[in-house]
C-alpha cells in the first residue's frame, strides 16, 4: 500500500458503497462517503445502528468500492477495497470526535444517530475493472 491509496481513498469530493454480508449470506451494500484511511492498512468510519453495523458485528469482512465514471465501462475509475473490521466503539473519544465533525455537514440531529466508530484492517486493493491491471493503473 502506498500514500498513493491513502490519497485516492480519502480525495473529497467523493463517495463509494460499502459491501456486507450477514453471517447466514444475506448481502447488503450501503452508499457511504465517511470512510477514512488514517494510516495505509486502517480505514475508520462511522455507522449508525443500521443492517450494516449489524452485518459486521455477525461477520467481519466487507468491500468498499469507489468508482468514477468514464465515458465507457472500460475508462471507469475506481478502486475495490477489501477490509476486516478490527474494532468497534460506541463511546469514547473517537466516536465523540467523529460526532462532532459530522455534525458540520450533516447536521447535528443526524451526527446524533452515529452509533460506532469502525476500525477496519485493508486485506488486499483490486482495481475497479479487473482485467489484469494493477490498482495504481486504474486511478
Amino acid at each position: 500500500m502506498t500514500a498513493n491509496l491513502m490519497e485516492y481513498f480519502n480525495k473529497q469530493p467523493r463517495i463509494g458503497t460499502l459491501s456486507t454480508s450477514s453471517k447466514d449470506g444475506k448481502v447488503d451494500v450501503a452508499l457511504m462517503g465517511s470512510p477514512r484511511m488514517v494510516d495505509e492498512k486502517t480505514v475508520i468510519m462511522a455507522l449508525a445502528l443500521n443492517r450494516t453495523f449489524s452485518n459486521l458485528q455477525e461477520n467481519p469482512h466487507a468491500v468498499y468500492m469507489i468508482m468514477e465514471p468514464g465515458t465507457g465501462i472500460i475508462d471507469w475509475k475506481g478502486i475495490r477495497v477489501y477490509l476486516r473490521m478490527k474494532g468497534c466503539e460506541t463511546s469514547g473519544e473517537l466516536i465523540e470526535t467523529i460526532r462532532r465533525e459530522s455534525s458540520k455537514f450533516i447536521g447535528e440531529a443526524a451526527a446524533k444517530m452515529l452509533h460506532a466508530a469502525v476500525t477496519l484492517e485493508v486485506e488486499e486493493v483490486r482495481p475497479l475493472v479487473d482485467i489484469g491491471q494493477s490498482w495504481v493503473n486504474s486511478i
